[in-house]
């Protein structure tokens, strides 16, 4: 008989409400994803991070600033943007709200810790790059200037993402994502990428989307052609999120491939109180130099979802590049750094958040910088044992 301490038995009561009622097939992925590894159990646990923030003055004296809530190393991505162009950024805004200016820096620097012993990166290394990364959004602030990655300067992995990203073949990536008879595509349901649905909800959601084609300035475009439930993210799946094919430029390779994204009521409800769905666009739109091509709200079964254009699991970082390679990672770190900055000074002064002069003036202080990193090693020591708290009671 196994026996559980009486944490383990409390976190897994914690998780499973926080899951509750959720499509228990895409909740199973989500837990054998977990099991495998620490790192994935911090993505899908935000929640758990954000409910008990370490009581310290880089937290409680901070400025307000907009925050993703959830930033991660595999939490930035490069994608197509609303004007055609490519660009690289903070990527996913489920837990977006109004936090401590070094909620996300927090988050982030405890992700490397939790994530190194998987790279083989050494704990000295990870000290290291974490100070430097500290150091870079410090004078990022300073410079009060919001940019953004330029495609041509970008660097290492995210220049390789950029290029990546540039050079995909539309025929190519629906190919990996539809199956094609002849001059008609339908979504591939045997790739690990999608489940199928219901007839009746595919109906519904199609006619649903069909509506809504309807009331845009191409309608012809987002004409339905197939639907399913999404497989992607981690703390998201179960939730509801599906994968939509449309007409696009045109059948068969002119298709364009849409995620609706279930949108999960946030913590501040500052902006929209009934719709969570334009809560989190009007925080993307604010934080991200450009946002993702096609974001919009979406309403449908009395639920809200965000729309945008799919961005497929090879945007995104991919960690396993900077596996023994130190530098690789402090590289990887210090862009996310900039781009974190460059977040907040755009969304600075903003339904809020706190001006420009009061992030430089904070980040120019020294006190809070060592206590802060000191932090993220033991906020990272807390998600192992939550992790192996997990395995050993599911």
């Amino acid at each position: 008989m196994r026996v559980m301490s009486s944490a383990a038995d409390t976190l897994l009561e914690r998780i499973r409400q926080n899951d509750a009622d959720r499509d228990p097939e895409r909740l199973a992925l989500k837990y054998a994803a977990w099991r495998a590894d620490p790192f994935a159990f911090l993505r899908g646990t935000a929640w758990l991070f954000n409910s008990r923030l370490p009581a310290i003055a880089a937290l409680r004296d901070a400025p307000l600033a907009w925050a993703c809530g959830d930033l991660h190393l595999e939490n930035f991505g490069s994608y197509r943007g609303d004007n055609g162009l490519v660009y690289f950024d903070i990527n996913d805004f489920d837990e977006a709200r109004l936090a401590p200016a070094t909620l996300d820096l927090l988050r982030l620097l405890s992700s490397v810790h939790v994530a190194a012993p998987g790279l083989a990166i050494a704990p000295d290394d990870v000290e290291a790059l974490c100070a430097e990364a500290l150091e870079v959004w410090v004078g990022t602030l300073a410079s009060g200037k919001p940019r953004w990655v330029e495609r041509d300067t970008a660097r290492g992995i995210v220049g390789d993402l950029l290029s990546s990203l540039r050079k995909r073949s539309q025929r190519a990536f629906l190919d990996s994502r539809t199956r094609r008879h002849g001059k008609q595509r339908r979504i591939r349901l045997d790739n690990g990428k999608a489940l199928p649905l219901h007839e009746d909800e595919h109906d519904a959601l199609l006619q649903r989307m069909q509506d809504f084609a309807l009331l845009q300035d191409d309608p012809h475009f987002f004409k339905p052609l197939d639907a399913a439930r999404r497989i992607s993210g981690n703390a998201s799946l179960g939730l509801p999120r599906y994968i939509v094919l449309v007409r696009g430029q045109g059948s068969p390779d002119g298709n364009a491939l849409l995620d609706l994204k279930f949108a999960t009521p946030g913590t501040d409800h500052s902006m929209v109180r009934h719709d969570p769905a334009q809560r989190l666009i009007a925080i993307q739109t604010r934080m991200q130099a450009i946002p993702n091509a096609f974001l919009q709200p979406l309403e449908w079964r009395l639920q809200h979802f965000v729309l945008r254009d799919l961005q497929p699991a090879q945007d995104r970082v991919d960690l396993a590049l900077c596996r023994r390679k130190p530098k690789r990672l402090a590289s990887l770190l210090q862009t996310q750094a900039e781009v974190l900055a460059w977040a907040q000074l755009r969304s600075a002064g903003q339904h809020g958040s706190d001006s420009i002069e009061a992030l430089q003036n904070f980040a120019a202080r020294k006190s809070w910088r060592t206590p802060l990193l000191r932090s993220a090693q033991q906020v990272a020591t807390q998600i192992r044992r939550d992790w192996q708290s997990f395995c050993a009671a599911s």
